[in-house]
């Protein structure tokens, strides 16, 4: 009986496993007081580091929306002084979406940070950036005006040291170069079509669920 059971388990995680959601932002903040660093790749290094060690005041989870994303408001005691922080954002890119992408972040990083895709670096400013709210100073936030994107999964990585006062932050893309730019979340339509494998696995895992139930009632 138990080794049907989990035979009719692994079936359904065939099924349920074959598709995934739209993008998935995780947050993770730790201590540090550095400065400006030489370029993107020491930010990332740095940052790396910082979040990997647990401290009071800081931590890590995923946000259903990369907006008015800060330390403080994440965590219980928040800190809102020398903040190493690190987000990244697992999204898909439909073949109908594939060519040239955008992308922008306004950031609250005082002593500068760094923007990556797929590991490789795009930006990074080692000036005092805060957005405050608005795109209109460069100088001021992160982006990638130009970038293209093959149909399939990426990742966008954002690193950044603060010294105070943790502002809010934000993470955006536009598509094709028109329109609006689209806040990065659980609902920004980035959910990819089923993969190649699903449908396999969906007859796969239903033929494993149909043995085991016939399995079962022969034994009855």
């Amino acid at each position: 009986m138990k080794n049907r059971f989990r035979l009719s388990a692994a079936a359904m995680s065939f099924v349920v496993c074959g598709s995934a959601s739209a993008s998935v932002i995780t947050i993770e903040t730790g201590f540090s007081s550095a400065g400006a660093q030489i370029d993107a790749l020491a930010y990332r290094s740095l940052v790396d580091s910082a979040v990997a060690i647990p401290a009071f005041g800081y931590g890590s989870t995923t946000v259903a929306a990369y907006d008015n994303i800060s330390n403080h408001g994440l965590f219980p005691s928040g800190s809102f002084t020398d903040i190493a922080f690190k987000s990244t954002v697992d999204f898909y890119v439909s073949p109908e979406n594939a060519g040239s992408w955008q992308i922008r972040a306004g950031v609250d990083f005082g002593h500068g940070g760094a923007i990556f895709v797929d590991g490789v670096a795009y930006d990074y400013k080692t000036n005092d950036m805060w957005w405050a709210g608005s795109y209109s100073d460069s100088s001021q936030y992160l982006s990638i005006n130009s970038l293209t994107l093959a149909a399939g999964y990426h990742t966008l990585n954002l690193y950044g040291i603060e010294g105070c006062c943790d502002g809010f932050q934000q993470a955006q893309y536009r598509i094709g170069g028109t329109g609006d730019f689209v806040t990065f979340s659980a609902s920004d339509n980035l959910s990819p079509v089923p993969e190649p494998e699903t449908h396999a696995m969906l007859l796969v895992g239903l033929g494993l669920i149909g043995f085991a139930v016939r399995n079962r009632k022969s034994n009855v």
